[in-house]
């Protein structure tokens, strides 16, 4: 794989993150449990997809075959997104949205405060910019894990379950391959594997005052980002996402 091609799924993996990421969050939009949260989760939202234009807009501008963000986003199949497995996972209730959230948060929290010192500019400025809305995310999700975790018995209940069900999707978040090492070797982006102690710290620390129990064993599901281990959710997810574009080819309003 050349330099310009691990670079261009280095920045397809950071937009495919977000934009699923964004586009699960929205699906609440109108169904949240109280206003104030279906508010929130529109604005994460938003902040998410924001996210994606950057990235993907420079991995258009990488590959060099006339695909800006929108194309990316929304012309390609199932197989050809590079997103993690974790923001690809249904919503289920309230509490296992927010688990995600958090999870994932935390993650992107680390990687972007390595990203500001990329020896790309234009990565370390996506970075500086989304790092900021990243913190407030990190900040809610994480006091929304500690109120359901440490609340009545159904909201504990609720969170450990999700922490089951979900914890088993983060080792991928930390385990390289051609792409990451290539990035890591021009400096680009992190090591995965350095981000790990500041990921378990953080999260070790929200989960501990949720009184939440982190499930035992070291095992990850694998493949979101090699494109080849894709749920049948994102192909759901897409088909959603996609249908007016593909429905109508080029339209403009």
């Amino acid at each position: 794989m050349t330099h310009t091609a691990a670079y261009f799924e280095f920045l397809c993996r950071m937009g495919d993150n977000t934009l699923v990421l964004g586009h699960r969050v929205s699906e609440w939009c109108g169904h949240a449990p109280v206003l104030e949260e279906d508010i929130a989760l529109a604005n994460t939202a938003l902040d998410l997809i924001g996210q994606t234009q950057m990235w993907l807009g420079l991995a258009g501008e990488v590959e060099g075959k006339n695909r800006d963000a929108d194309k990316l986003a929304m012309l390609r199949d199932v197989w050809d997104f590079r997103n993690c497995l974790l923001v690809e996972q249904p919503n289920g209730d309230f509490g296992q949205t927010m688990m995600r959230q958090f999870l994932f948060d935390v993650w992107h929290l680390a990687m972007l405060t390595e990203l500001k010192n990329s020896s790309e500019q234009r990565v370390a400025d996506i970075a500086a910019k989304a790092i900021k809305e990243v913190m407030y995310h990190v900040e809610r999700s994480g006091e929304t894990v500690i109120g359901l975790g440490d609340g009545t018995s159904e909201s504990h209940a609720r969170m450990q379950k999700a922490l089951d069900l979900l914890w088993p999707y983060v080792g991928e978040l930390f385990i390289p391959d051609a792409v990451d090492i290539a990035m890591a070797e021009a400096g680009i982006a992190p090591d995965l594997g350095k981000l790990r102690d500041t990921f378990d710290a953080q999260v070790g620390d929200v989960l501990a005052a949720a009184t939440l129990t982190i499930p035992d064993g070291n095992f990850a599901h694998k493949g979101g980002r090699s494109g080849t281990q894709h749920s049948e959710h994102l192909g759901h997810l897409l088909t959603q996402m996609q249908w007016l574009q593909r429905a109508y080819p080029g339209a403009t309003w």
